[in-house]
């Protein structure tokens, strides 16, 4: 049986330690299906929304949305987008095409992005709030970049894995690990400071960074077995499994509604010759051509 499509939240309570565990097959597919994207650029988004997978089903209202955002100047990608709303994923990439060419497999984030920062934006969808974390884009990939943020703006220690196949004919998997360490004392009891050091951190990181780029892209192995093979030492104890799904929300409904928003003269100003309003989505690279 194939093993994709969703991702399970998890903890190791007598560890201290929470985390999910994410696979994309045929949804990954779905998104990078509408790119025309060289390798290098399919791998990097399908970490990109792999990770995106595993931030925002931490989110604790079901409507709520993450963004993830990497922003640069001065490399052959300027802009990487993706975001999260109730299982629903989408993200692209905008580049310079005639830069590809410095690049290659070896190539590292500076590489890819020159100077730039990821941003990770929190809608909640009952409250309004927004929260907002951002920190310089370092480190060789975005796991890296994903835990300098973690390290940086919430101070949680935290291991990222990500990775992907290009399994030819059969398309493209991705998978990825996220392990966090929480403070002792912080469900009912007084919260104690975190220590990096912390011998139940030690040994649940040290496990975790066990797990291969085959394992988290085997999707005949399922992902509670991997869980079990990473951590059957402890009690690991999983929550209801939550599925993923391509989502982009771009619709001729939604583009018409939020063009009745503008002022008629504005309206016109944006006809083409041919009397159309022409909106792209970059998340699905489709142009709407919309009568107004």
């Amino acid at each position: 049986m194939s093993d994709a499509d969703r991702c399970i939240p998890f903890s190791i309570p007598g560890r201290n330690a929470r985390g999910r565990i994410v696979r994309l097959g045929p949804v990954l597919d779905a998104i990078l299906s509408n790119h025309n994207y060289p390798p290098l650029l399919t791998g990097l988004l399908a970490e990109a929304l792999t990770l995106t997978a595993l931030l925002g089903s931490m989110l604790k209202e079901a409507g709520g949305q993450l963004t993830l955002q990497a922003q640069a100047q001065g490399g052959t990608i300027d802009l990487l987008v993706c975001d999260y709303q109730a299982g629903a994923l989408r993200g692209y990439i905008r580049h310079d095409p005639d830069r590809l060419s410095v690049l290659n497999e070896k190539s590292g984030l500076r590489d890819m992005f020159g100077e730039g920062y990821l941003a990770l934006t929190f809608d909640q969808a009952l409250t309004g709030e927004r929260y907002q974390g951002i920190v310089p884009l370092e480190g060789e990939s975005l796991a890296d970049a994903a835990q300098h943020y973690f390290s940086q703006s919430e101070q949680i220690p935290s291991l990222v894995r990500l990775a992907m196949a290009d399994m030819g004919d059969a398309g493209h998997v991705a998978g990825g690990l996220l392990l966090q360490h929480l403070a002792e004392g912080e469900i009912g009891r007084e919260r104690l400071h975190v220590r990096q050091d912390h011998p139940d951190w030690e040994h649940v990181r040290l496990l975790a960074e066990t797990v291969t780029d085959d394992e988290l892209t085997d999707t005949t192995l399922p992902l509670e077995n991997l869980l079990w093979r990473l951590f059957n030492e402890d009690e690991v104890r999983v929550t209801e499994t939550q599925p993923l799904s391509r989502g982009c929300r771009c619709t001729i409904e939604h583009i018409r509604d939020v063009l009745a928003r503008f002022p008629e003269s504005e309206r016109i100003e944006m006809r083409g010759e041919d009397g159309l309003i022409t909106v792209d989505c970059a998340f699905c690279a489709r142009d709407f051509r919309i009568e107004s």
